[in-house]
């Protein structure tokens, strides 16, 4: 295999560029390779259900940016005559990765114009303008969170953050019919966001990065997951399912998120820290016990979860507002009273990406009530309905359960203009939400990043909830919510179950029942 140097490597990520790839021959004869891999490693197949599909597959489908290989099987359009072509132009947004036909210099989709400055400035650049030049403070913010001179903070700084811009590394290095939507700029948006904020480096600090250890592993995934990932690095570029790509640095960058998450949770549990933000990728909650899917390959949060209880936290609170369920989470920690695992996310009865998460999926073995599934029944959920569902679901099992340590998987692909997730909620609601996380378990609250996939709403959230860290309060007021029906819905069915195993809710769910019942019956909206 070959390998690119350090200072090429170095040039090219600061400069937002991938890494160098491999000769064609080495691709191929590392091709071979992947042979080994099966059946961990496994080829796209046409041809599958809906309920089968892959979010990459729902996402280009739902767009149709997929060419029909078999109807243009006979067609060459270089065999027509140069007067009949007619090429268009087409470009895919930096922003949302949507595909955009013709010259217009603004995104269909998001309005952002072709050549913002998003990754420059991150949220805080026009959307609608062209980025005419690079500032010092945001050109190369991602590489600059490693820079020792930028990383001088004052020591009683509550905010740690967790961040290697190793874990650029990672990408899709095929280039298929639609750009990936989990991508290194994810991380270079929020973190030029953070910069031109003045966050960080300025008012966090940084924890030094490590890989985690393959004895911490094992306390949570099986030698299967581990090998398998473990196995990418000899292989130019290689699949675990259809949408959950690797290179060979995946593995490293996998193992740097999950040390990340670790050490930060060490970190608050021991005091170094008050609370602290991962910035890390790749995502990790839909990675279970044996397998990486949904473009994550360890289980950042529960490596976490195992890093605050190693370290003295006896109950753990996950919070999960990721708009696609934590399937891996949720099967880590299913027969574990120890551990507490709610969830919010589109369900659509398990049409939804990954089909689970059901309300009456509860835990097992002894453990039931420790999870809980809050499952929205269609897309546009905002605001309110998240709130609502907080101040009747979440806060009140929570209280109940008196966490000695609060981890949120926070995906902002429930975000307003993701790509993915068809949502609704604004910075302003994950400010919020990350408030009220933030009463619980005496303020130790580690927030780690999961997916979202529309930079601008990934960076402006991601800057929002780390305000919030930093002792600002949020200006939205939450006294009067006006929840839509199917939020309504969703809150009722789920305190009909839990309070089976939480009695505190039974008198919350009689009243909410007799104060929003008639609501809920008018129509099915």
């Amino acid at each position: 295999m070959s390998h690119f140097k350090e200072q090429d490597t170095e040039s090219r990520l600061q400069n937002g560029e991938p890494a160098p790839p491999s000769s064609n021959v080495d691709m191929h004869a590392e091709a071979a390779s992947s042979n080994s891999l099966k059946p961990h490693l496994v080829e796209q197949k046409n041809g599958k259900r809906k309920s089968d599909m892959t979010l990459e597959e729902m996402y280009n489908n739902q767009y149709d940016f997929g060419d029909d290989e078999e109807d243009d099987s006979d067609w060459e359009p270089s065999a027509l005559p140069a007067h009949n072509v007619v090429e268009i132009p087409k470009w895919f947004c930096l922003n949302c990765t949507m595909l955009n036909i013709g010259d217009d210099s603004h995104c269909d989709v998001c309005g952002e114009h072709r050549e913002s400055g998003i990754l420059k400035r991150g949220f805080l650049a026009s959307a609608l303008c062209r980025e005419e030049g690079v500032t010092e403070n945001g050109a190369h913010a991602a590489d600059g969170l490693r820079d020792p001179l930028m990383q001088r903070v004052a020591s009683d700084n509550p905010t740690a953050i967790g961040f290697d811009k190793r874990m650029l590394l990672h990408e899709e290095v095929v280039m298929k019919s639609h750009p990936h939507p989990e991508r290194p700029d994810r991380l270079r948006a929020i973190a030029a966001s953070l910069a031109t904020a003045g966050i960080f480096p300025g008012r966090c600090y940084p924890i030094s990065a490590r890989e985690i250890t393959r004895e911490e592993l094992v306390k949570v995934h099986s030698l299967e997951n581990i090998e398998a990932v473990e196995l990418t690095s000899r292989v130019f570029s290689s699949y675990f399912t259809p949408d959950t790509y690797a290179n060979q640095y995946s593995a490293t960058a996998a193992r740097l998120a999950a040390g990340l998450c670790f050490d930060l949770a060490a970190a608050i549990w021991s005091g170094s820290a008050k609370n602290g933000f991962a910035l890390v990728r790749p995502p990790g909650h839909h990675a279970g016990v044996k397998h990486a899917m949904g473009f994550c390959l360890h289980n950042n949060a529960a490596l976490a979860a195992l890093a605050a209880q190693i370290t003295g936290a006896k109950k753990v609170l996950i919070i999960d507002w990721d708009v696609h369920h934590g399937n891996g989470t949720q099967e880590i920690f299913e027969k574990n009273k120890s551990v507490l695992y709610i969830s919010l996310h589109r369900h659509e009865g398990g049409k939804f990406y990954p089909g689970t998460g059901s309300s009456y999926e509860i835990g097992s073995m002894g453990a039931e009530g420790y999870c809980v599934n809050i499952p929205w029944g269609r897309g546009g959920v905002g605001d309110n309905d998240y709130i609502f569902a907080f101040q009747h679901v979440v806060l009140p099992i929570a209280t109940d359960f008196d966490p000695d340590f609060t981890i949120i998987s926070a995906g902002f692909d429930a975000a307003r203009g993701d790509p993915l997730g068809g949502c609704d909620v604004t910075p302003a609601g994950y400010a919020q939400m990350t408030q009220m996380c933030c009463a619980l378990s005496g303020g130790k609250v580690l927030v780690i990043l999961e997916g979202g996939y529309n930079l601008r709403s990934i960076s402006s959230s991601a800057t929002a909830v780390i305000k919030v860290l930093l002792g600002e309060n949020p200006r939205q007021n939450v006294e009067q919510v006006m929840p839509s029906k199917a939020g309504v819905r969703a809150v009722l069915e789920v305190l009909n179950i839990q309070m089976n195993y939480w009695p505190s809710l039974e008198p919350k769910f009689s009243k909410l029942q007799a104060e929003w019942g008639w609501y809920t019956l008018e129509d099915k909206s």
